[in-house]
């Protein structure tokens, strides 16, 4: 049996061993992946990579370790990862180089998304593998800093066609499994009683007892560590009594103590450096012996622990096994732990290593300590500069328990909690804003309210949700005269709130809002003074009065510099709407979206893929609706969230979801608070109502939603309103909806809110004219879907004053644009019509014009724009090679052979 066998255990583990050894042969072969070992301590993760990795030949390994002292160090893991490829860095483009030195704390700047961050690590990785295949081991990913361990989850989940191969070694501990979600794992447990006993035979110098060594392997749950540990400790005669006794076998605890007694083998010196090390655990071997001498203790002490088998030292310092290092710590005494903890923090604050030396002296603190905890802060605003969210919320949170309580603590707790809210941490943010006491102080009461509007849409608390536009409106109030600036903040937050709420907002009306935005603009400058204003005037004025000032906001907002635009998502498409400024609205949208990709801002991103998804069904296409929610659903896989529940109620309306199920989405979010996904839910189903021709219905969906409309989303509702009045006998109400779109596009001066204001027009009073007018102007639109059923309506209406022909052809173009739309619920009414005039019709219908997946069809639509593969894969967050890998793909799809043929081909 070979030496790696005996020292790793390895006996046993062919099935894992099976996985690895795939894993690597898919690197080899040009292919990534990902995989992650959970397992207790002694179970054999670390061995089983190294003997996977030493049997790949040919592969460019790149070892990591997490460390629990560096855990609220921004980016300290990814740091290390990257030393040996920081050569590489000049090859990436400027904003991932950018991000990663930023993140490195070498370089000053914005601090960076930590995504775009993970498409520099992405970047590098890929660019090393074009000449070997490259595998990252990283083991003690459970003690990884936060911001590490996401980077490289993301990096895990990117890699698709580039020979780059990802395995993580962790405990199941410190949730590690959901943040690395969507990466594979494999949970390793005790070796089986026939390989654990061969392995406990093979380990002692001397035979033992058969039956006694498998009680012994019973006893330790085939911890393969513990049986070697085990067998160097007792010879096989004690291992025999011990196994045929009723006495403890030593594991878990007890050979927690079986290290420990160990340790006090050694000489007190020894003793200390080992404690040194144990509290340090970042493997900072100058940091360990620069603590030793300030107390006392020669470089030769360390040796000795060396040779007493308990550390192993090299370029840094590593424990035999975790469970040494857990065990001298865990012995110690509170004040030994601390005392190696100050002379830590003191040689690090020498090295001029501010977060460890925070991290340090906040572990040599008993009680509050007003100047640890003022370090810790100073670390905590370091970390955020570097874009560490994650260390930054730990940090302020390890500071407040240093603080007296008091209004400073409270302040550490809520600047916590918002950092933890802006990564996604929502059960971390709430039990720091559970902990934080009453407050008087005004501008943290407001800084509360809003941490805890932001929980409530996170969490979906249907308890809150319909009151967050006014808790918000109160955060303002608190800020106001004191912090203009959060103020500001606070009133776009409750805007959105609004819009999500809709009518079913509580406790402040959309016109209490409105004046409360014109107030602040009073006191704001530039672009937000104009903003405000346009967006008060929004719900406050009449339509005539309010479009010159919500249009001077919506063009404000197109100046805004790039990482506030990103964050507009739900300004853009309401000024938008309002305006009925479809190509605005979608330059608008797309310039925000390309924007927040390449900053890496993917929070912003789902937003402004989710407005534009509800945006595309008022003013664009189908097609291009489900295509925003499919690239959500990407967007989250990204960030490692359950892309799966992604539903948008509308789109659902307009494709075939059964109608049943829509409905009770629709009210189900409508009883949470989402009252906007409930009216966008029921005007959808309406519009489907009209394609199957249930007139009466989609009256009766829509009558509440125009009657009294709210805001600018009424009035995307009254085309459909009008030919659903007309086709259900009410000409009175459709000539007055239909009179209301005239004055609106001759107000906004739209051609969409114009061609949809003539195709009203049309339906009340038919004539050539007016149905002629629709299609023009609608024509210049990206109103596609608007276009389409312009033409189907004039198509019915020639039909049935018997002018066949004519009918005919403004039918096979509707029959064509919907379906280049998507909008193919409308298809059967169409085609039925254009058989009534004797044209012949396919049954079938045509077939799609390709079978693209998302994401190869905007590869295919950057492509066709004239990017390069490197600009798409960073507007993609993928790689060079992944995007010509699906490009590949699309051309074979799409039988061509050039980017040139690819606009041709795509269609609308």
């Amino acid at each position: 049996m070979s030496h790696v066998v005996t020292r790793s255990g390895l006996l046993g583990r062919t099935a894992e061993q099976r996985q690895l050894t795939l894993l690597l042969g898919h690197v080899r072969n040009g292919q990534g992946g990902a995989l992650l070992l959970l397992g207790e301590p002694g179970i054999g993760k670390s061995a089983l990579v190294d003997d996977a990795v030493r049997a790949a030949a040919g592969v460019h390994l790149l070892r990591l370790e997490g460390y629990e002292d560096e855990s609220a160090i921004p980016y300290a893991g990814v740091v290390r990862l990257a030393i040996p490829l920081r050569d590489h860095v000049a090859e990436l483009p400027p904003r991932q180089q950018d991000a990663l030195r930023i993140a490195a704390g070498v370089a000053e700047g914005p601090a960076p998304d930590r995504f775009l961050v993970g498409l520099g690590v992405l970047g590098l990785l890929t660019t090393v593998a074009e000449a070997q295949p490259v595998v990252c081991a990283i083991d003690d990913a459970h003690l990884l800093d936060p911001e590490s361990l996401e980077v490289l989850a993301f990096v895990a989940r990117r890699i698709e066609v580039e020979p780059v191969g990802l395995v993580f070694a962790a405990r199941d501990e410190n949730d590690v499994r959901a943040r690395l979600g969507g990466v594979r794992d494999l949970v390793l447990g005790g070796l089986e009683p026939e390989a654990a006993t061969a392995l406990l035979s093979q380990a002692l110098p001397e035979p033992i007892d058969p039956v006694a060594a498998t009680q012994v392997a019973d006893a330790t749950g085939g911890n393969p560590l513990a049986l070697i540990d085990l067998a160097q400790e007792l010879s096989a005669d004690r291992l025999s009594a011990v196994g045929m006794s009723d006495d403890p076998v030593p594991i878990g605890r007890r050979l927690e103590d079986h290290y420990v007694r160990r340790v006090r083998a050694a000489e007190p010196r020894v003793q200390e450096w080992v404690l040194l090390a144990a509290a340090d655990s970042t493997g900072n071997l100058d940091l360990v012996r620069a603590a030793a001498l300030s107390l006392g203790i020669d470089d030769e002490i360390g040796d000795q622990a060396e040779l007493a088998g308990l550390v192993e030292l090299g370029d840094d310092l590593r424990f035999r096994h975790p469970l040494v290092r857990s065990a001298v710590y865990n012995a110690a005494s509170g004040a030994a732990r601390r005392r190696v903890h100050r002379a830590l923090a003191e040689s690090a604050g020498s090295m001029d290593l501010v977060e460890l030396e925070a991290w340090h002296a906040s572990r040599a603190t008993l009680g509050a300590d007003p100047a640890v905890a003022h370090r810790l802060e100073r670390a905590a605003d370091l970390a955020a500069a570097r874009g560490g969210l994650a260390s930054r919320s730990s940090l302020l949170a390890r500071a407040a328990d240093l603080t007296a309580p008091g209004q400073l603590r409270s302040a550490r707790l809520v600047g916590a909690a918002e950092a933890a809210l802006a990564v996604g941490a929502a059960q971390t943010a709430r039990a720091h804003l559970d902990a934080v006491a009453d407050t008087t102080d005004p501008v943290l009461r407001g800084r509360i309210l809003r941490v805890d509007c932001q929980l409530a849409l996170f969490t979906v608390d249907a308890t809150k949700l319909a009151r967050c536009t006014a808790m918000l409106v109160e955060a303002a109030d608190l800020f106001r005269g004191v912090e203009p600036e959060r103020e500001q903040e606070a009133l776009l937050q409750a805007f959105q709130f609004l819009m999500t709420a809709d009518r079913r907002a509580e406790g402040v009306t959309p016109a209490d809002l409105g004046r409360r935005l014109t107030e602040a603009a009073t006191v704001a400058d530039g672009t937000y003074a104009t903003m405000l204003t346009g967006m008060g005037a929004l719900m406050l004025l009449p339509y005539d009065e309010a479009v010159p000032l919500a249009r001077a906001a919506f063009d404000e907002i197109g100046k805004l510099p790039d990482h506030r635009l990103v964050g507009m998502a739900s300004a853009i498409g309401s000024l938008g709407m309002f305006l009925w400024d479809d190509a605005g609205r979608r330059d608008l949208m797309e310039r925000a979206s390309v924007l927040a990709r390449q900053a890496g801002a993917l929070q912003d991103l789902d937003a402004l893929l989710w407005v534009t998804s509800l945006a595309e069904l008022w003013g664009g296409t189908v097609r291009r609706a489900v295509e925003s929610v499919e690239h959500v659903r990407e967007v989250r896989r990204v960030m490692g969230y359950d892309a799966e529940n992604v539903i948008n109620v509308a789109v659902m309306a307009w494709t075939d979801y059964p109608r049943e199920v829509v409905h009770a989405v629709a009210e189900g979010a409508g009883a949470v608070g989402f009252g906007g996904v409930w009216a966008a839910g029921m005007a959808s189903l309406a519009t489907r109502d009209l394609a199957e021709g249930q007139y009466g219905d989609a009256y009766d969906k829509l009558l509440p939603l125009v009657e009294e409309p709210f805001l600018q989303v009424g009035p995307a509702y009254f085309p459909d309103f009008v030919e659903a009045a007309v086709r259900s006998d009410r000409p009175e109400m459709a000539a007055r909806f239909a009179a209301d779109l005239e004055e609106r596009a001759r107000v906004n001066g739209s051609d969409w809110c114009a061609g949809v204001a003539a195709r009203s027009r049309a339906l009340v009073d038919p004539d050539d004219d007016a149905y002629r007018a629709a299609i023009e102007l609608l024509e210049g639109t990206t109103a596609r879907v608007d276009l389409a059923r312009a033409h189907l309506l004039y198509g019915e209406w020639l039909r049935r004053t018997r002018r066949r022909a004519e009918a005919a052809r403004q039918l096979s173009t509707a029959c064509e644009l919907l379906e280049q739309t998507g909008a193919t619920m409308f298809l059967p009414r169409a085609r039925a019509e254009l058989e009534a005039t004797g044209t012949a019709v396919d049954a079938g219908g045509a077939a799609p014009r390709h079978e693209l997946t998302p994401q190869e069809l905007s590869i295919a639509r950057l492509a066709a724009e004239g990017h390069t593969n490197a600009e798409i894969g960073g507007q993609l967050f993928i790689s060079p090679n992944t995007v010509d890998y699906h490009l590949r793909k699309v051309f074979q799809k799409l039988a061509i052979s050039s980017r040139r043929q690819l606009a041709d081909r795509l269609g609308t």
